[in-house]
């Protein structure tokens, strides 16, 4: 491909997590350098970042940086996405946002490549992606979806700390070497102590005792899936463990599905890989997972309690494919579609 033909993007948060594994993705796929432009706060701006062994600069992302942008990652607070995405929009670049600021208006399309590609042709300049514990939900059920009609689903997380941000994954290892060398343990990110334990709440408390991060996956499942009518219920905890998201799955089918079914349509699906068909003591792992573009299935069984029901394990990169891959895979089918305002 001639240099041309290569979209130019803007990334902005650049020196957060999300915004290095983007990087990391680029360099993998040798975009090159000359198109892409690094943005963050006022107080990471001048940095430099190496990317195919260059340097980038990072500058402070304004209203006005996207003149030249036809692509523009935002992965940043909320309110930056807010402040930013329309002035992006209006410099006629098609902004994809990592946050949770537009994922629930309606017209903007919230998008898994795999499962609703073609609602980025209904985009009005903003594109966003779900959080990191519904892309891998709404892959397997996708799929599942092609057996039966489905009539509930419940959804359990472990997520790693990681998605809480940088600071978060100090707070562990902090805590982890206090309890080692026996010292005082210090509090700040969680409410709780998180080294050597688990915390059964991500994001804060709603009236009716589900939190804001379990209240995501239920309304962004149904959106993403087209879906108001899905019964889904969620619980989210943070386990001590610095990268990739598990979820334990059940699902209770309208029909009866034998499990051989279940098992071939994970292995014929887009971005999910089986290990060991899904079956037995080889699963995946975070330790494994990390790092790896596929979501990963195992533990396969039918629901003991319900025939029409089955229940499975999944664990996804929660900084690959729950941000920074998909926002790229985005935009690679925003390019194949011709909704790249700019690039067209």
């Amino acid at each position: 491909m001639k240099i041309n033909d290569f979209p130019s993007i803007s990334v902005v948060g650049a020196t957060g997590a999300v915004g290095k594994i983007c990087l990391d993705i680029l360099n993998e796929r040798n975009y090159p350098i000359e198109k892409i432009n690094l943005f963050a706060s006022s107080r990471s701006a001048g940095k430099k970042i190496i990317y195919n062994n260059n340097e980038l600069i990072v500058k402070e992302a304004t209203k006005n940086a996207f003149d030249e942008s036809d692509v523009v990652f935002i992965s940043a607070d909320s309110n930056v996405s807010l402040e930013l995405a329309p002035s992006a929009v209006n410099s006629g670049a098609l902004v994809i946002d990592d946050g949770s600021a537009f994922r629930m208006k309606e017209d903007v399309p919230l998008v898994v490549p795999e499962v609703n590609e073609n609602d980025i042709k209904t985009h009005n300049g903003i594109i966003s992606i779900p959080n990191c514990t519904t892309t891998p939900l709404v892959m397997a059920v996708h799929n599942l979806r092609k057996l039966s009609k489905i009539n509930r689903i419940q959804a359990t997380t472990y997520q790693a700390v990681s998605g809480s941000g940088s600071m978060a994954v100090s707070e562990l290892h902090d805590q982890t070497m206090s309890i080692i060398n026996n010292d005082e343990i210090i509090k700040s990110v969680y409410p709780h102590q998180i080294a050597f334990s688990l915390i059964p709440q991500v994001d804060e408390f709603m009236p009716d005792g589900y939190t804001k991060e379990e209240h995501k996956m239920i309304n962004e499942t149904k959106k993403i899936l087209h879906d108001n009518n899905l019964k889904i219920s969620a619980t989210c905890v943070r386990v001590p463990i610095y990268y990739c998201h598990s979820e334990v799955i059940s699902v209770d089918f309208e029909d009866e599905i034998n499990l051989k079914d279940i098992i071939n349509v994970f292995k014929s699906a887009s971005g999910i890989k089986l290990i060991d068909n899904g079956l037995n003591e080889n699963y995946p792992t975070p330790s494994f997972v990390q790092g790896k573009d596929d979501i990963y299935i195992g533990r396969i069984r039918k629901d003991s309690s319900n025939n029409k029901g089955i229940s499975f394990w999944i664990v996804s990169d929660n900084l690959r494919k729950g941000a920074a891959l998909n926002a790229i895979q985005i935009m690679d089918s925003a390019l194949k579609l011709g909704k790249i305002p700019k690039f067209r």
